[in-house]
């Protein structure tokens, strides 16, 4: 693994430290590359009002638009007892939404430390997003 995508792999293991996880247990970080080279972080955070939580990815996106930034070049998402852990449906629509086909999602495989790429497109095929609205 080159130094660019650790450095992005150890953001994303800090969020989940920081996670918010008493019900599942199940602690998320998601870790994203801006084009500017910014790394903006999210981590789960769960609420007893079940489906009230916000995922890691959700995290991210929002303080990466809070900061003004609004393009993923990429992504890493950890679960930190999750072989890998792959974005929920609804979280590959919203890092879609900031997305285009150079961006790529990285999540580590745990038992071999090995990180695995696939593309937004390969991990949500036929999207329906911005440019079906005319918007993009």
């Amino acid at each position: 693994m080159d130094a660019s995508l650790k450095a992005l792999f150890d953001a994303a293991d800090r969020a989940a430290q920081k996670a918010y996880a008493p019900y599942s247990n199940f602690s998320v970080g998601a870790a994203i590359r801006t084009p500017s080279a910014h790394i903006i972080t999210g981590c789960n955070v769960e609420n007893a009002a079940y489906p009230a939580g916000t995922c890691a990815e959700a995290g991210a996106i929002a303080a990466m638009v809070a900061q003004g930034e609004t393009k993923i070049s990429e992504i890493a998402i950890v679960g930190l007892k999750s072989n890998p852990c792959y974005p929920c449906g609804a979280c590959r629509q919203r890092i879609f939404e900031f997305s285009d086909a150079a961006t790529r999602v990285h999540v580590r495989d745990g038992a071999t430390g090995e990180a695995v790429t696939h593309s937004i497109d390969a991990l949500l095929p036929h999207a329906f997003g911005p440019r079906d609205l005319g918007i993009d």
